[in-house]
């Protein structure tokens, strides 16, 4: 059994991306278990004298499952051209750490608007040492539509399929590391 992180780079309460991450938990294939990470908005913001012992709690807990997990999936609005400092935040908090190293990771997206934050958020990350997957994306246009909508939207089975075959092939690639 593969162990996914999937995070959300949002802390809006009826985030999109944050729907999609719920959304691909539900619909993991058999021998992939992917599950949402919800800590993003509880992390204090990163500071590198506060490592190693100093650790805070909230960022010990997404350290370790970073760690644990055979890859990670990230979901990212995009903010000013950019990446949201509550992600970038998390990002920081493991720059000093093993658990990006080569760790295999998958963007998703959300937006067909978030070129900018992709493009940092996949520097950012391969800068880091994540093994960045980038064979196939997945892509759900949720961008502006209300919580009925994009649960509405996530429920078709063309969207379901979408889903289940990213992460499928993910799980693909995380096996031929």
């Amino acid at each position: 059994m593969l162990n996914i992180l999937a995070i959300s780079g949002s802390l809006r309460a009826a985030s999109t991306n944050s729907a999609l991450t719920v959304a691909l938990a539900q619909n993991a294939p058999t021998g992939c278990r992917v599950a949402a990470y919800d800590g993003l908005g509880r992390l204090p913001i990163f500071n590198p004298d506060d490592e190693g012992e100093r650790t805070p709690p909230e960022a010990s807990v997404l350290i370790d499952a970073v760690t644990s997990a055979d890859g990670v999936i990230v979901s990212c609005p995009e903010y000013a051209h950019g990446v949201p400092g509550g992600l970038k935040n998390a990002i920081d908090w493991l720059v000093s750490r093993d658990a990006a190293v080569a760790k295999p990771a998958m963007l998703v997206h959300a937006s067909p608007r978030s070129l900018f934050a992709r493009a940092a958020l996949a520097e950012i990350m391969r800068t880091m040492s994540f093994a960045l997957y980038e064979e196939a994306a997945l892509e759900i246009a949720l961008l502006g539509k209300k919580p009925p909508e994009v649960e509405k939207i996530l429920a078709e089975p063309a969207n379901r399929l979408a889903m289940r075959s990213a992460i499928s092939a993910f799980a693909d690639f995380i096996r031929s590391r």
